[in-house]
């Protein structure tokens, strides 16, 4: 049973005191209207809605939160890097904001034990616990507004992680890497799947990326997407002193 089920309703019970200090714990000050916090943890498979009939679901301040998110960490890197130029900046924010690192923040949280769905946790993917860190963000600013959005991602975000040389020398995406090295260097290239089945009831997708019209790796992960990523990450260890003369 989730330990907030209860308060969207006008009764408060134990379990809404419980959710109550749990968040509080997590935000570092005491929430004001726990509506908006319930609502960040609710998934869509719920089906509810309010009086207005409105749906209740974490989504829309999944994409409040994206916004807030990008704002102040836009703004950290403005004051924190002033050599920065708007495309050191703007990978620099990609970084720190990627739907990976995101995934490692609402994990870190355990958000996922807040979750009221009628789907079972372990079907979600790994996106969920980025999603509900975001819509957390977006509760706190609708609930404190802005100084206390910009204290917790301070505290939960750009404290612990935000590392500017370490984060200088991360790739987001060794395709993009491979991409581009390929243009600069006049090399055709193409990823091709070739196989695309399941083992142990889970799909998987084979792809190969070729450069000369030669096949330089190959990968299999459970989407085309990730695929194409491993087999890139192979492609670029094999051209790394290259790449990197780039």
């Amino acid at each position: 049973m989730s330990i907030f089920r209860n308060i969207f309703s006008k009764s408060r019970t134990k379990q809404d005191g419980i959710f109550f200090d749990s968040i509080q714990e997590i935000l570092g000050f005491a929430p004001k209207n726990l509506s908006y916090y319930t609502k960040a943890f609710t998934h869509r498979s719920t089906n509810r809605i309010d009086s207005e009939g409105k749906p209740i679901n974490y989504e829309r301040l999944e994409f409040l939160g994206d916004a807030m998110l990008s704002s102040v960490i836009a703004a950290h890197l403005f004051n924190e890097v002033p050599h920065g130029d708007e495309g050191y900046l703007t990978k620099m924010r990609s970084k720190i904001v990627s739907r990976e690192h995101l995934n490692e923040l609402g994990k870190d949280l355990n958000l996922i034990r807040f979750i009221e769905s009628k789907v079972p946790i372990q079907h979600f993917g790994e996106n969920i616990h980025g999603n509900i860190f975001e819509s957390l963000i977006g509760a706190i600013y609708l609930d404190k507004g802005y100084t206390y959005c910009e204290k917790f991602i301070q505290k939960s975000v750009i404290i612990p992680y935000v590392d500017i040389p370490r984060l200088e020398g991360k790739v987001i995406s060794y395709k993009s890497l491979v991409i581009e090295w390929c243009q600069k260097e006049k090399k055709p290239f193409h990823y091709d799947i070739f196989e695309d089945n399941a083992i142990d009831g889970q799909r998987l997708f084979g792809v190969k990326l070729s450069i000369d019209d030669k096949v330089i790796a190959k990968a299999r992960a459970t989407s085309k997407k990730k695929a194409e990523e491993k087999a890139s990450q192979r492609a670029y260890f094999a051209f790394q002193e290259k790449m990197d003369k780039k």
